[in-house]
């Protein structure tokens, strides 16, 4: 099984400068962080954007969506901001529905200490080779069906609609 990685930018990318109080979003973090956890899985990374969720437009989505459906695997991972994961998920189940995918990012840039990416990519990873196809969303220890979860802003997680 050979799992594409699409990354679209978003925290887990974020990096801090300090001199400037700033984050710009970096190069992708993902293919390295699974080569130091172990992961022995077949994979490629796809840098296709460095953006934050919130300035994504319609044709940045439709630009994701093409790239999953273009895809040489029918399992896919995509890491992206968590401000519109969800919008992005409902555009690639509802134009892609035949493809495994699997939407995560990090609430703390993974260049922190106390990131939750390693978790969340590790959780996304396991979860895609286990569903139907569709569309996903893995954060917080949990797989979520695009459909039926909500980034709750307040508390700082995704949760059950």
């Amino acid at each position: 099984m050979k799992i594409n990685i699409i990354t679209t930018g978003g925290t887990i990318d974020k990096i801090y400068f300090d001199a400037k109080s700033d984050y710009q979003i970096g190069d992708p973090v993902i293919g390295e962080l699974l080569h130091r956890i172990g992961v022995e899985l077949e994979f490629s990374v796809t840098p296709l954007m460095r953006k934050d969720s919130l300035d994504l437009t319609d044709a940045d989505r439709q630009l994701i969506v093409d790239k999953v459906a273009s895809a040489d695997s029918d399992y896919i991972l995509v890491t992206h901001g968590t401000d519109s994961m969800v919008k992005t998920g409902k555009c690639i189940k509802e134009q892609v529905p035949h493809k495994r995918v699997m939407l995560t990012g990090a609430l703390q840039p993974a260049a922190f200490r106390e990131t939750d990416a390693v978790f969340n990519i590790g959780c996304a990873m396991g979860a895609l080779q286990s569903v139907q196809p569709g569309a996903y969303i893995a954060m917080n220890g949990q797989v979520f069906d695009v459909m039926r979860v909500r980034k709750n802003v307040e508390a700082n997680r995704f949760e059950l609609l």
